[in-house]
């Protein structure tokens, strides 16, 4: 089994839209297709590492990478950091990485940012596993109260975050300030609501051609908009003692079922293939 010993931390030096970054990512090469991981607000590659130790992951390479504004990666213009940003410096670090062709999952900021590059990639995102990224103007229930009306919007999140009585919510609020510039997290939110409420991302979810996961924690098992996703062929996945952060609170069934997932997907490519050879 591939340990973490086998995977490379690196900085790699981009300019995306103008602007200087320093990306600081960690990935792990394999024989099988690769997994593209996507953090949250608040979050860190950190979230993701320990997929090298998941056999189920086995051969598989992997990359994670901290968004620009969060983690240790590094940006000279924080101002310019929003949802479509994020995009664009993913593919600038795909392209860097040689990365063509990849499994793509995504948890909340970076579920939206991966639902509008798989979007944009068809061709090359093979599944796409979004971990509660926003879909409907309804899911900015605590992002939007943030960005309206309060002077220090950051502490506003971080407050309302804190006081939700959710799974991990006060582990996530503890570590938010130092994970994320408040510099960046403006436009992040920001960007979050208007594409909530703009961005057509159901639409677009539902009509990637790529197989879908939807992975929710337990506590929202009650959104509305489930049933519609599982009539479209969404594969919804339910973990279990978890909330928004199935990372922190359940990782063992969160990993379970993508690992099932991404082999699902390759058995049925893999079938096809030889209906037509």
């Amino acid at each position: 089994m591939a340990s973490q010993h086998d995977t490379v931390h690196e900085l790699l030096r981009l300019r995306v839209n103008g602007v200087n970054l320093k990306i600081a990512a960690v990935r792990r090469t394999g024989r099988l297709a690769p997994v593209v991981f996507l953090h949250g607000l608040g979050g860190t590659k950190e979230d993701y590492t320990d997929v090298v130790l998941r056999p189920a992951f086995a051969g598989r390479p992997v990359l994670a990478f901290d968004a620009p504004g969060c983690g240790a990666s590094e940006c000279a213009d924080l101002a310019a950091v929003d949802i479509a940003f994020l995009v664009d410096t993913t593919r600038a670090v795909l392209d860097d990485l040689g990365t063509s062709r990849f499994h793509l999952v995504g948890h909340s900021m970076g579920g939206v940012a991966g639902l509008l590059l798989a979007h944009r990639l068809p061709g090359r995102v093979l599944s796409f596993v979004n971990i509660q990224g926003n879909l409907t103007p309804q899911d900015c229930f605590l992002s939007r109260p943030a960005i309206t009306g309060h002077r220090d919007f950051f502490a506003a999140f971080t407050d309302a975050v804190r006081r939700a009585p959710h799974y991990a919510n006060e582990l996530y609020a503890a570590s938010l300030p130092h994970k994320v510039r408040r510099g960046a997290a403006h436009g992040i939110l920001a960007s979050m609501v208007e594409l909530s409420d703009h961005g057509e991302l159901m639409s677009k979810f539902l009509a990637l051609p790529c197989p879908r996961m939807f992975l929710y924690g337990e506590e929202y098992a009650a959104l509305p908009y489930l049933p519609g996703l599982d009539a479209y062929g969404v594969e919804l996945a339910e973990i279990p003692h978890s909330g928004h952060f199935p990372m922190y609170s359940n990782p063992v069934a969160m990993w379970r079922h993508i690992a099932e997932f991404h082999q699902r997907v390759e058995s049925v490519h893999s079938r096809d293939v030889r209906s037509h050879a």
